[in-house]
């Protein structure tokens, strides 16, 4: 006895070790996983910082240049020769450090589009800050648009879009500039009511956004396909019942034609009651409740009542002695 105890005591501390070691693992990796995440963000925001200073640098650049390429005018003002003038063609001709990179577009993503804005009139009052590529706007539910059709509304509307410009450096300035603006410049222009709702998207690509619409289209038509289905089985099963009772019908027909004794078929279940007969069975319980406590009333009232003589005599009694 003392052995198989001694055995279950080490079997229990074993299973809590072992217990207690997959706890400590789980710890480690959930930390481990936090600091890969404190890490990737780190090294984003690095990357980011670098985009900023080479930006910078490039300004910076480009003002050198103009005022170099200033005094070089001035002085070939002052001298009245063409030396200086070639000097400063030549120093154009040059292609600054920075000359060589590639442009890389920026997306801004739009989250509130008035009503009757379109594509052409978007791209129009943005291509004045900068060149303008792809312009993407999403439609409305199709849900929404039979409930406008049903009311009389004909337009399509849209929720959000998306505008792809050339150079992300000009799509950080329009959104940081735009944003919580008016959309119309002017009073009586139109949509001077609405505001501007941008957002810079770091690191996003009109590819994402292509993939996003594939991804919602195959989410629809996945849906549309599983409703289809639905709809066929519940129609074959409508058919099957309709032509099993035809057939039953046929049957029973047959029988009494035959003078056989045609039993009705009955269902196992019974109807729910409806609201108007449980108000009233509720009503009938009421009604029973109140009549009983008049009832209790009545017989302690008559009770009463029949111990009045013997209570005379008990009193008229005390009184006499």
């Amino acid at each position: 006895m003392e052995r198989g105890e001694e055995e279950k005591e080490s079997n229990v501390t074993a299973a809590e070790e072992e217990e207690e070691a997959a706890d400590v693992e789980e710890e480690e990796e959930e930390d481990d996983a936090e600091e890969e995440e404190k890490a990737s963000d780190v090294e984003e925001e690095e990357e980011e910082e670098e985009d900023d200073d080479a930006e910078e640098e490039e300004n910076t650049a480009d003002a050198e240049e103009e005022k170099d390429d200033d005094d070089v005018l001035e002085q070939s003002n002052k001298e009245g020769g063409d030396e200086p003038a070639a000097g400063m063609i030549k120093k154009k001709t040059k292609q600054p450090p920075g000359g060589d990179r590639k442009c890389v577009p920026g997306i801004l993503y739009l989250g509130h589009i008035p009503p009757r804005l379109r594509p052409k009139h978007l791209r129009n009052m943005l291509s004045v800050y900068g060149e303008i590529g792809r312009v993407f706007l999403q439609p409305e539910d199709q849900q929404v648009r039979n409930r406008k059709k049903k009311a009389g509304l004909r337009r399509c509307d849209f929720t959000e879009g998306w505008v792809e410009f050339r150079d992300k450096r000009v799509a950080k300035r329009v959104a940081a500039s735009l944003h919580n603006t008016p959309m119309g410049t002017r009073k009586r222009q139109r949509f001077t009511s609405d505001l501007w709702n941008l957002k810079y998207l770091h690191r996003f690509q009109w590819t994402h956004l292509s993939e996003r619409l594939a991804y919602e289209q195959t989410v629809l038509q996945q849906r549309l396909r599983t409703e289809v289905s639905q709809a066929k089985k519940e129609t074959n099963f409508y058919l099957n019942n309709v032509e099993k009772s035809a057939r039953l019908d046929k049957t029973r027909k047959k029988r009494c034609r035959d003078g056989d004794q045609v039993d009705d078929r009955t269902w196992g279940f019974t109807q729910r009651q409806t609201e108007e007969e449980i108000q009233t069975r509720k009503n009938r319980k009421k009604d029973s409740d109140s009549q009983k406590h008049l009832d209790k009333a009545r017989l302690i009232q008559e009770k009463s009542q029949s111990n009045v003589s013997l209570l005379a005599k008990i009193f008229n009694s005390s009184q006499s002695t």
